[in-house]
């Protein structure tokens, strides 16, 4: 029977689809949804961001705050996404290829911060480094200081999108099964080729849409660094940081053109990540072509 066939008979005997009017009704309250919930608040961020003029809007990112909060960000996030890569990916392996004792623990460990207020993170960190934690005293009489500093940023950031990368690659890692590294194995592959040449490709469009997806969280994190940033000018505002003093000022259009750059960013990762998603279909279509012939 085919799939054309099979489609006209659900229409017909499917309680769902009885009645010309459902799919309209349906398409309808998904489209206003859509437009009241997303499209108009993106909207309502670039009309508000242009309203005094593009040279009003141009002249936001040429604050020296603006530009600091700019530089933080983009420090941050290529500091994160490299620790997160390296996490992923052996994590992953780990799980997914070798039994130890504790696995299951450890894989719930890896979904703590989805589970953890993004808040809560940062005060943990403030209690362990801060004036008064735990390694307070410590690293004041060595002059380190992680809490309102950069690390103090690094740290809430990369507690908060460290599943990411993991969490796509583990169900991914466990679909593939270790058949293949095994083969590998038998026929003398170090441990270095065999990832090199067998596992790294098979994950490479599972990879990227995990860098994809802590790069867009890294760059919008909020609660965990508003913790332990200690919003200083200049120096530990973030972009998000930086939004969010400006609008505390009034400065709504400064507030919103920042806010609009996030936007862009949100779009671009939203383009790379359906990339990446009609890639990996378009790889799973060859492969089961490959698997018929």
């Amino acid at each position: 029977m085919s799939i054309t066939h099979t489609q006209s008979d659900l229409r017909q005997t499917h309680p769902a689809y009885r009645g010309r009017w459902t799919p309209v009704i349906l398409t309808t309250i998904a489209i206003l949804f859509l437009g009241v919930f997303l499209l108009l608040p993106l909207a309502a961020v670039f009309v508000e961001a242009f309203r005094k003029g593009i040279g009003v809007y141009l002249q936001s990112f040429t604050d020296p705050d603006a530009r600091s909060a700019m530089r933080l960000t983009l420090l941050v996030t290529l500091l994160v996404i490299p620790l997160n890569l390296v996490f992923g990916v052996a994590a992953s392996w780990a799980i997914t290829k070798f039994d130890f004792p504790g696995k299951g623990i450890f894989l719930t460990l890896i979904d703590l911060p989805f589970a953890i207020s993004p808040v809560i993170s940062g005060v943990i960190f403030v209690m362990l480094f801060g004036l008064n934690g735990w390694f307070g005293p410590w690293l004041i009489e060595h002059n380190i200081k992680i809490i309102f500093a950069v690390p103090g940023i690094v740290l809430a950031t990369l507690f908060v999108t460290f599943p990411f990368i993991a969490r796509e690659l583990i169900p991914l890692m466990q679909s593939q099964g270790t058949e293949q590294e095994q083969a590998a194995l038998v026929l003398g592959a170090s441990g270095w080729q065999m990832f090199r040449r067998i596992t790294l490709p098979n994950i490479k469009w599972g990879l990227l849409y995990g860098v994809i997806l802590c790069n867009a969280r890294a760059i919008g994190e909020f609660g965990a660094v508003s913790v332990v940033s200690g919003h200083i000018r200049g120096q530990t505002n973030t972009i998000p940081l930086h939004i969010e003093i400006l609008y505390n000022e009034y400065n709504f259009v400064g507030a919103f053109a920042m806010a609009s750059l996030l936007t862009l960013l949100a779009l671009v990762t939203l383009a790379a990540k359906t990339l990446v998603e009609w890639k990996t279909r378009k790889d799973q279509a060859k492969a089961v072509i490959g698997g018929i012939r």
